[in-house]
């Protein structure tokens, strides 16, 4: 029997997931549902989704889904969210799972004590450059450094017309995919968060944080809020550094030498949204019941407070 999936939404981030949930075995795409209908019967009738609901319960009762997805802009995902939490089936938030560290832990207390998972689609997590790092700093008890490099613009966001609110909180918005990978590589829970250059809101040029895991484990966030910069993360261990830069992309230099070593990645990280397919088949694990590596609202929940010590709003 196949596995359902319906989408809320009919954007972007909608098209990569029913790209990366219709190429799985036993995985099937039968229903979306957005607020605008045009959009959601464009998609459906270039990816054959053989419903288009005009709301969340119809979309539950006619695609028949045993998943959902929920892939809309950052002010509509609370109440989009309730309103999927109150059906039977297992939901995929897209990240951030609230635009601000209050709208999260709402979204979080309302999806408590379902009996179906509720996850969020931290894709980062599952780039083939991520576990390959993962794999290989886990292999080995040593203490880690994490330094990662973030670049944000308020006049680029605004640019793209986010909503003020969003803009506002944009290190949640978007921030959040790069910070979320030092919890990620880092053991333990942070027990310390000490801003260097701290976060002063529209004026800020530089953001430092350190951040101290109750490991021994330990990251730097650098954040450029005026002016380019790459987004980066590399990984420091006593006998090996790793560099993601890109992030799709990792290579690694061992003590005592200065050769780099490039790390090929997967070409389905190419073929689909990089992690998304991948992430998919997790998501699907968790559905059916089986072991997963899927996140579950909980960890990214961990990320948003993490993110609201970082910069104290």
């Amino acid at each position: 029997m196949k596995t359902k999936v319906a989408i809320v939404g009919a954007g972007s981030m909608a098209r990569e997931h029913i790209r990366a949930f219709n190429s799985l075995e036993g995985v099937e795409v039968t229903g979306i549902h957005s607020r605008t209908r045009k959009r959601a019967e464009d998609l459906a009738a270039e990816f054959e989704i053989p419903c288009v609901a005009d709301d969340i319960a119809a979309l539950k009762r006619d695609s028949g889904a045993d998943l959902v997805v929920v892939a809309v802009p950052e002010l509509a995902a609370n109440s989009v969210s309730k309103a999927c939490f109150a059906q039977p089936w297992a939901v995929l938030l897209e990240k951030p799972a609230g635009y601000h560290l209050g709208d999260a832990r709402d979204i979080a207390a309302a999806a408590a004590g379902r009996s179906q998972p509720v996850m969020v689609g931290f894709n980062r997590r599952f780039y083939s450059s991520s576990l390959a790092v993962a794999a290989d700093i886990g292999s080995r008890d040593e203490r880690r450094f994490i330094h990662v490099q973030d670049q944000q613009s308020f006049a680029e966001a605004r640019r793209y017309r986010h909503p003020e609110e969003v803009v506002r909180k944009f290190m949640y918005a978007n921030s959040i995919h790069i910070i979320d990978l030092i919890l990620y590589f880092g053991r333990g829970k942070p027990v310390e968060v000490t801003p260097i250059m701290p976060w002063q809101g529209e004026t800020t040029e530089v953001v430092l944080t350190h951040i101290r895991f109750d490991s021994g484990d330990a990251a730097l966030y650098e954040g450029l809020w005026q002016g380019p910069g790459p987004w980066a993360c590399t990984v420091s261990t006593p006998s090996r550094r790793w560099v993601m830069q890109p992030l799709e992309r990792a290579t690694f230099q061992n003590a005592g030498e200065r050769k780099q070593n490039p790390v090929d990645p997967d070409p389905v990280d190419a073929e689909f949204k990089a992690g998304f397919r991948r992430q998919a088949q997790e998501v699907i694990r968790g559905v059916r019941g089986e072991p997963s590596a899927a996140i579950g609202i909980e960890e990214s929940l961990r990320t948003m407070e993490l993110i609201h010590r970082m910069f104290g709003e």
